[in-house]
């Protein structure tokens, strides 16, 4: 976590977000967001509001067109070679997986340590077996992802997210197109990354993900948004996401509401 708990992990003032097909259109408008270290915060909004330009924005992979953005206090455009350190304080997962596919799933999990660390081989096997065991992908270990299905798939881009273990972690649609047994690990596990989970050294990781359908997502201890019309609005708690009188945010709950952990 970051040595001054007083700096936001992600801050931004009047940020305005590109479309990632055209950097000069401007999706989202005069974004003031402020995270702290530890935070879970779930970014909402119905398909094609601008959630992937905004994600790709705060991973700093899209410069904003214009207003201020800090990360642990360091102004920000983008994670360019001069900012690798800062930028490897950072995993994203894309909505989809974009695994290398003549790698196997161990060594495209391994990918960012033998890139990054100077590491030995023994020692980037064993911090990747770790991951395999902890995400459950030993037995695809060995296979390249045309063999794997998807709900396997996306566990392995998590794990190349995390090899570096990362203070803060961006998701875009995580529950994206997965079945409802691996939802609830995906929730689970998140949550444990957020409280601060053994693997890492307990440290609390700072977590946001997007979604178009807030069901899955109820959970006292997570900060809600919506983007809707260029707009990006901070919701608060699940209390008030539930008794919210905007309606889109009835329509992303519009089915009942269970508790999926």
């Amino acid at each position: 976590m970051s040595e001054n708990q007083n700096i936001p992990a992600i801050e931004m003032r009047g940020v305005d977000v590109g479309a990632i097909h055209d950097l000069g259109l401007m999706v989202i408008e005069e974004v003031n967001w402020t995270v702290a270290p530890g935070e879970f915060w779930v970014v909402a909004g119905r398909q094609n509001s601008g959630k992937s330009d905004f994600l790709m924005t705060t991973a700093g992979l899209m410069a904003p067109l214009k207003g201020s953005y800090k990360f642990f206090g360091n102004e920000t455009q983008l994670f360019d070679e001069s900012r690798l350190a800062d930028r490897l304080r950072l995993g994203f997962v894309f909505e989809t997986p974009k695994l290398f596919h003549h790698l196997t799933i161990a060594e495209n999990i391994a990918l960012p340590l033998r890139y990054h660390r100077n590491l030995s081989d023994e020692a980037v096997n064993r911090e990747t077996q770790t991951l395999l065991e902890l995400m459950e992908l030993t037995p695809f270990a060995d296979n390249v992802p045309t063999y794997v299905s998807a709900n396997w798939l996306k566990r392995a881009a998590l794990a190349r997210a995390l090899i570096l273990k990362p203070e803060v972690l961006l998701l875009d649609n995580p529950l994206g197109g997965l079945d409802a047994r691996h939802s609830r690990w995906w929730l689970h596990f998140l949550d444990e990354l957020c409280r601060g989970h053994e693997w890492p050294g307990k440290r609390p990781m700072t977590v946001a993900a997007t979604t178009d359908d807030l069901r899955p997502w109820r959970n006292d201890a997570r900060r809600f948004a919506l983007l809707k019309d260029k707009q990006f609005s901070p919701l608060g708690s699940w209390n008030e996401v539930a008794a919210a009188d905007e309606p889109v945010v009835k329509e992303l709950l519009a089915a009942s509401l269970e508790a999926t952990i």
